[in-house]
């Protein structure tokens, strides 16, 4: 099930591409609102997930960054073992796979993950994300569907 892994390209590519552009072109914690309820927002994160660990000295960003290679490696593994009758599994794979290394090469080259889409009502906002953290999300959510389910696409 290797050839689902262009998916996983792919995000990798939307999220440094991304990434690049928004470091690029805004300010730390600038916001540009785009409609009701949604900005683009510059931020780092130096933690995990809901900035988990952010404030943990640095020793996060090496923790993470393997703990994420580590994962990718697995899952690489996994999607090789897959049957192919497995599509839904292989998809859910694949989004994880790209959004884990689009995280890791942020902590590795710069040592905080880049974030900038910003989900909020009125005052309250949502943590602020990214592409490679909206893949994993999908490829989770696909992979508890599934398991909930115990359905499988069809070739």
């Amino acid at each position: 099930m290797m050839k689902w892994l262009w998916l996983s390209i792919l995000v990798l590519i939307l999220d440094q591409l991304s990434k690049i552009w928004i470091d690029s072109n805004m300010s730390l914690y600038q916001s540009i609102p785009m409609f009701p309820g949604f900005s683009i927002t510059y931020a780092h994160n130096y933690g995990a997930a809901f900035s988990f660990l952010s404030d943990a000295g640095g020793w996060q960003r090496w923790f993470f960054a393997v703990l994420a290679g580590s994962i990718s490696i697995g899952i690489i593994v996994w999607i090789k073992r897959l049957k192919s009758e497995e599509i839904l599994s292989a998809i859910s794979l694949s989004l994880i796979l790209g959004g884990a290394i689009g995280n890791l090469i942020d902590r590795v080259v710069y040592g905080y993950v880049i974030d900038f889409l910003d989900v909020y009502y009125q005052a309250w906002h949502w943590p602020v994300f990214n592409i490679a953290d909206s893949a994993i999300t999908v490829g989770v959510a696909f992979m508890f569907y599934e398991s909930f389910t115990n359905k499988e696409l069809e070739n």
